[in-house]
């Protein structure tokens, strides 16, 4: 039995097949609904009920409490609809723009620019015409089915017909390992996608600021990439937070961009700078550094890429403290399988 959902205030109607998510149906519907992780560990599919009932999978207590439940909230990415519903959320214009693919993909190079971080540039076949917003992401399939989430670090105009990815290793990792072991050049991966509400809205003038924390810079280069493209001048300020400065593994990018790029500011920001480190930079959290600098942040839009912690860190500060709209914080959670247990 199939279930109709109609989305509000959009009108939007798609249909849910039996024991399918509100998420996986809208996603092959192209009806754009906000969403991240697909796992209910970062929260960024919360919408409200406003009619019908649904069963919820497996997610994370924290991303949606007993109250929020109680108080009508779903997780779009692991609801299964047991009647017709209303659901109400925002819909993202470019959401399910791009159709997703399953495709396979070469490993042209793997370069490590610290210990624990992998630059990999797969190639994609010339046979399909692989498209995505700048800041989205792709699965790796593994082989016993498992999947593992990593954002693009290039804009579709840059490489076409490859992507970047920035990997940190998670030692234990089933993943991760492999890449930092037996991985090497011309090996095959299986990947779909683009998946993911995370990309630049261009249809604002507002002020921007690029909150990322370790590899979380990696969708924030796509987006630079994408603003340097369209010649963008909205005043744009990218943060990047990491512990040491060895770990800022892109900062001469960073620095010639902002260099070169009309309204574009970089502020690295080290947590555990320590002064034989030759660092006269920023130190702290990278979200507090945020807050010094914009304690008004009422007319901006803040895209934040990291560890759950800084993002929801940042997400509650922001609003609470700053002035920022709720609405015009947009999220990308890097959680990691562990986030997920």
């Amino acid at each position: 039995m199939n279930f109709q959902v109609t989305v509000q205030p959009s009108g939007r109607v798609f249909s849910v097949e039996r024991d399918e998510t509100m998420l996986s149906a809208a996603i092959r519907a192209g009806v754009g609904l906000p969403y991240g992780c697909r796992d209910g560990a970062c929260g960024s599919c919360k919408s409200r009920l406003l009619d019908g009932r649904v069963i919820h999978g497996a997610h994370q207590p924290k991303t949606l409490t007993e109250a929020e439940e109680a108080a009508g909230f779903v997780l779009t990415c692991c609801a299964t609809p047991q009647t017709d519903c209303i659901l109400e959320a925002r819909t993202v214009a470019g959401v399910g723009e791009f159709p997703v693919l399953k495709l396979p993909s070469r490993v042209l190079s793997l370069e490590k620019p610290t210990a624990d971080v992998a630059v990999l540039r797969l190639q994609l076949p010339a046979t399909q015409n692989f498209q995505y917003h700048a800041g989205q992401y792709v699965e790796f399939i593994l082989r016993d089915g498992a999947r593992r989430s990593y954002s693009m670090a290039n804009a579709p105009h840059s490489m076409p017909g490859f992507v970047e990815l920035h990997i940190r290793h998670m030692p234990g990792g089933k993943f991760t390992d492999h890449v930092f072991g037996a991985m090497k050049e011309k090996d095959i991966l299986r990947l779909e996608g683009p998946f993911g509400s995370f990309f630049l809205r261009e249809d604002s003038d507002k002020p921007i600021i690029l909150l990322g924390s370790g590899t979380g810079f990696a969708p924030l280069k796509a987006i630079i990439e994408r603003i340097q493209h369209l010649g963008l001048t909205r005043p744009t300020t990218l943060y990047w937070g990491c512990r040491s400065k060895a770990d800022l593994y892109l900062h001469d990018w960073a620095v010639e961009a902002a260099a070169t790029t009309p309204g574009l500011s970089y502020i690295p920001v080290l947590s555990d700078a320590k002064p034989e480190d030759g660092w006269s930079g920023r130190t702290g959290f990278v979200h507090q550094a945020v807050m010094a600098d914009l304690p008004d942040l009422s007319g901006h839009q803040v895209y934040a890429c990291g560890v759950p912690v800084m993002v929801e860190s940042a997400k509650v500060d922001f609003t609470a403290n700053c002035g920022l709209p709720p609405e015009e914080f947009y999220a990308d959670a890097f959680t990691s399988e562990a986030d997920k247990q």
